[in-house]
């Protein structure tokens, strides 16, 4: 049985989010090997579901596990309060352990971070706002004690379902797993449900992998990542909110659409090739994107400028040219280099980085004429060949040179 002396909230994991095969506190505390299952409640301003999902819960896997169990709300520091609630019903509830979160966010990384605190063989997730029945539990735990390295409930078996959910909900939600089908055929196909957030998995099938969330779907990071052999699923009924507010925005979606192209880079060959060469590929990716839109603002401004208004083609193309260069940085800055932007937000040094941006467009551009040059004088490429080849290679020029003279990191010390 967990035992404690007070109401002390958990140490909030950092650093990589790395589950280790034996967890951080096993050491530190002798009954941590009698706990077989480690279920994390995610949360953010659950103050009116956290009580009863606590009960609920309590009550359920007291029966099935005669308290070798644990259960983690790990909560986002909600305006609510909904982890002070927790906390203070932990006197009540000797199984309960609450973490709050004050410097990360997300769904996904509350989990990861849950299950580094855990000290179960199986580690488990589940919502807090009671749309998943807890009572599924029983028969999720009973298909891992049957050797499932992966046990999830699903809408999408027998015994499963929606409640009353739109045809404009439904018809996203069966987009999205398409979409995943599309991205990660492999991955996703293994599952019925694989949108699914309610799920259970044996520790050693993802201890030590570098796990990496975006947004709400773990189920899919779990699925790319992890050592998953064996899986089983069990049918349920998502059911509408009794209390608070939907946190599902367009915003999850496009961060489940970024989560599909991270794990399918990170899992194929591009991601073998990164490994292997260091190269962020990522990163890369995500820089020849911003410069396409760029590509078609310069040839749009172009058109308006010179075809429309009949502007002079040299002054046009300038115009044209800048404009995109400003595209492209205001995209670099806030997507591809965002991480590293964030921490230099003083407006110089915004300014630098757009100077030294312009710079190396500028020296790109004539890099690519001179080599454009050897490839359709000197080695007598087929011109357009010729530029696409160049193209190509100056792009990776201004990606590296972007990275380590516009967007890096420069550690100032203080003097006093």
């Amino acid at each position: 049985m967990v035992t404690r002396g007070n109401n002390s909230l958990l140490t909030v994991p950092s650093g990589p989010m790395q589950i280790s095969r034996l967890s951080w506190q096993d050491l530190a505390e002798e009954n941590a090997s009698s706990i077989h299952f480690s279920l994390i409640v995610p949360t953010y301003n659950e103050s009116g579901n956290i009580e009863k999902m606590i009960q609920l819960l309590s009550g359920i896997l007291d029966q099935y596990l005669n308290n070798k169990y644990e259960l983690i709300i790990v909560d986002d520091d909600s305006k609510d309060l909904t982890w002070k609630i927790a906390q203070a019903l932990m006197p009540e509830y000797p199984c309960l352990r609450v973490m709050r979160r004050q410097s990360e966010k997300g769904l996904s990384t509350a989990v990861v971070r849950g299950w580094q605190a855990a000290r179960g063989d199986v580690l488990g997730v589940i919502d807090g706002d009671l749309q998943h029945p807890p009572e599924v539990l029983l028969e999720l735990l009973s298909k891992i004690d049957q050797g499932a390295d992966l046990a999830v409930a699903s809408r999408h078996v027998e015994g499963g379902g929606v409640s009353d959910w739109s045809v404009f909900r439904r018809i996203i939600s069966r987009g999205a797993q398409m979409l995943g089908l599309i991205i990660l055929p492999k991955v996703l196909s293994r599952v019925s449900d694989p949108m699914s957030g309610y799920f259970l998995v044996r520790r050693s099938a993802i201890a030590e992998k570098n796990l990496n969330p975006l947004g709400y779907k773990i189920l899919i990071e779990v699925l790319g990542r992890g050592n998953i052999e064996e899986i089983a699923e069990a049918g349920y009924t998502f059911s509408e909110r009794e209390e608070g507010e939907s946190k599902l925005t367009w915003k999850q979606y496009q961060e489940y659409i970024l989560h599909l192209l991270r794990l399918r880079v990170s899992t194929g060959r591009l991601g073998r090739v990164k490994r292997k060469l260091n190269f962020p590929i990522e990163r890369f990716i995500r820089f020849v994107l911003v410069g396409l839109s760029g590509l078609v603002i310069d040839m749009g401004i172009l058109w308006l400028l010179h075809g429309l208004f009949g502007f002079g083609l040299t002054r046009s193309a300038i115009l044209a040219g800048e404009i995109a260069i400003i595209n492209n940085f205001l995209w670099n800055d806030l997507w591809t280099f965002g991480d590293i932007a964030r921490k230099q937000r003083q407006s110089s040094k915004v300014v630098k980085r757009f100077l030294k941006f312009n710079i190396i467009c500028l020296m790109g551009l004539i890099l690519k004429v001179l080599i454009l040059n050897i490839f359709f004088n000197a080695l007598h490429l087929n011109a357009y060949l010729a530029n696409f080849l160049a193209i190509v290679l100056v792009t990776f020029w201004n990606f590296w040179i972007n990275l380590k003279l516009s967007w890096r990191v420069t550690e100032t010390k203080k003097t006093y």
